[in-house]
């Protein structure tokens, strides 16, 4: 995971979207992801009996159904230490591999980028 660099004003704008999603629903997880045209989608963490699926994923999906064709970037707030292969793959199909993922904390400091 490299350094925290600073962040502009899109990206801030998703790890704080991805923040309040997280307190707002009481999940482990918020996630929010930034399209080709710039519009977001935020997901919580989904932990269904029949279905379970990380922030990341669930707001890539969203992304999807509803006709991205690209990602520009993505952000997860979580107690994690790392972002999940499962998740950096989700955003790499549909950004490709060079897409940032900024991993932030509960508290909203960004702990570190990682390419998907």
């Amino acid at each position: 995971m490299s350094e925290a660099a600073p962040l502009d004003a899109e990206d801030l704008k998703i790890i704080t979207l991805a923040r309040a999603t997280r307190a707002r629903n009481g999940v482990p997880e918020g996630a929010a992801v930034r399209d080709e045209t710039g519009r977001t989608y935020v997901a919580g963490t989904v932990a269904l009996d029949s279905l379970r699926l990380s922030a990341l994923r669930t707001a890539v999906a969203m992304a999807v159904a509803s006709g991205a064709t690209s990602l520009e970037a993505a952000a997860v707030v979580s107690a994690a230490e790392s972002v999940s292969d499962e998740d950096r793959a989700a955003v790499r199909d549909l950004g490709g591999p060079g897409t940032p993922v900024l991993l932030a904390g509960p508290d909203g400091a960004l702990r570190g980028t990682v390419q998907a």
